[in-house]
């Protein structure tokens, strides 16, 4: 018996083992997984099998092989020349990672918290007559979630085409009520990868973080902020989430809009198409964007090269404020390496955010841009949930991705690329605004024994955070 055990044992670790190899690019991760399926019998495969096989991936290959390409139901303008030249290779490949092009003739505007965002959330929504995409990967049942289910149904029965999606874990994985009263109103509302099963456990891991509200194909909202009492300012500063949203108008609401109806179609395999979902687009504006995806299926890490890239190709400045910084070794070694080169990078986290395991690990990763004159800076409170980078006061990256493992390699995240000083100053600005304090040298080396070592702790557990 213990002899056979053994021989199904070697003989399933290395058919595990085959697997890996062929499937892992990360090679910590595949020694990792390696190493459980061999010295955990069993018990290593299983949790191979449920954790470490990415079906998502596959998944979205099968949609792109049997879905039918979106018709663009208006021209639309690419820019591709009008970019200034410093900023033509950032601008090139994107196109060729992202498959979306440059466009002009937008508009871009920050909404700071939910006092700026929200009432004009609400408004579009009140004044739909056609359709409503809605994502969102925190709808809370309180004060201000009730406010939109409200708006919502009343869309859903005056004859607007509404579709909500609630991420599986972010909008409570037991209990989502915010789903349960939209079903019940008849609004098609659904949870992305939710799933009790235990063959779908892998999908715990994978979240979709993205913040998408679209009204009529024409007018889209995109950035940070989830829909929340939190976000309010009647909140006590210590429990209050400070962030900014955008407002889009112009052709790259039809790419917002699409991110959507991937999403959608890979939940609910409902296709989103015609004039109702992407009526034609005129010109709003004089900015010209870009919406970026990433996600553990077929647009893997494509934020953070799109990142990467810009650090390369700084000459003068980087700004970067994100709540929780956790960004691996690559990012790390970009940010050092444009330090060293003169360019001037300053990079704003919390104080104190609203994960303090996330803290721990997080000035562990520090010392490495400090030791190459990478300036860091502390704000708050309140704690800041804005996620926004600039570059040379010229580019800036807005949107829902957080620079830790979980967002550039894990979840499903979208950001908006933007091409134009007035804008990125903007940016810019109000990323300066927020330097508190310095974080220095000292802070990280007056830590007592102890306290390092619940970092370096922490840090072992920041791509899973």
């Amino acid at each position: 018996m213990i002899n056979t055990l053994l021989a199904c044992h070697i003989l399933l670790a290395a058919l595990a083992t085959a697997h890996i190899l062929l499937t892992k690019r990360d090679t910590s991760a595949a020694i990792g997984w390696i190493g459980a399926v061999l010295l955990a019998p069993y018990v290593g495969l299983c949790l191979y099998l449920m954790f470490g096989i990415n079906r998502v991936r596959r998944r979205a290959r099968k949609l792109i092989e049997t879905r039918s390409p979106q018709a663009e139901s208006a021209p639309l303008i690419r820019w591709s020349e009008t970019v200034d030249e410093g900023l033509r290779p950032l601008a090139e490949m994107v196109r060729k990672i992202s498959g979306r092009p440059l466009l002009g003739g937008n508009s871009i505007e920050p909404l700071l918290d939910g006092e700026g965002a929200y009432p004009q959330m609400l408004a579009a929504i009140g004044a739909a007559s056609k359709s409503i995409m809605l994502s969102s990967y925190i709808f809370r049942y309180d004060a201000t979630g009730s406010l939109f289910i409200a708006a919502l149904i009343e869309a859903h029965r005056r004859g607007v085409a509404v579709r909500v999606l609630l991420d599986g874990v972010g909008a409570g994985y037991f209990f989502c009520p915010t789903a349960r009263v939209l079903q019940r109103a008849g609004v098609p509302c659904a949870r992305f990868l939710h799933s009790f099963l235990p063959w779908s456990m892998p999908f715990i891991n994978l979240r979709n973080h993205r913040k998408i509200l679209v009204v009529d194909g024409t007018l889209g909202f995109i950035g940070g902020l989830n829909i929340g009492e939190e976000n309010r300012n009647r909140m006590r500063v210590d429990h209050r989430v400070a962030d900014v949203h955008f407002r889009l108008q112009g052709p790259v609401v039809r790419q917002l809009a699409e991110a959507f109806a991937w999403d959608w179609s890979f939940t609910c395999e409902e296709e989103l198409t015609g004039a109702l979902w992407f009526p034609p687009l005129d010109g709003a504006g004089n900015d010209i964007l870009r919406v970026v995806t990433s996600g553990p299926d077929t647009d893997l890490e494509k934020i953070e090269y799109t990142a990467l890239q810009a650090i390369t190709l700084a000459r003068h400045s980087v700004r970067i404020m994100t709540p929780y910084f956790l960004p691996g070794t690559r990012m790390l070694s970009e940010l050092a390496l444009a330090a060293l080169r003169g360019v001037q990078v300053d990079l704003i986290i919390p104080a104190r955010s609203n994960h303090r395991i996330m803290d721990w690990a997080c000035r562990d990763d520090l010392q490495v841009i400090l030791d190459a004159g990478c300036r860091i800076w502390l704000s708050g409170p309140p704690f800041n949930h804005a996620k926004l980078m600039v570059m040379d006061r010229r580019w800036a990256f807005v949107g829902s991705a957080n620079l830790d493992a979980r967002s550039l390699r894990l979840n499903f995240e979208i950001n908006v690329e933007s091409y134009g000083v007035t804008f990125a100053e903007k940016i810019d600005a109000f990323i300066e605004s927020h330097r508190r304090r310095r974080l220095t040298h000292h802070d990280l080396d007056e830590r007592i024994l102890p306290v390092k070592f619940r970092d370096a702790i922490a840090r072992l557990f920041s791509p899973y955070l």
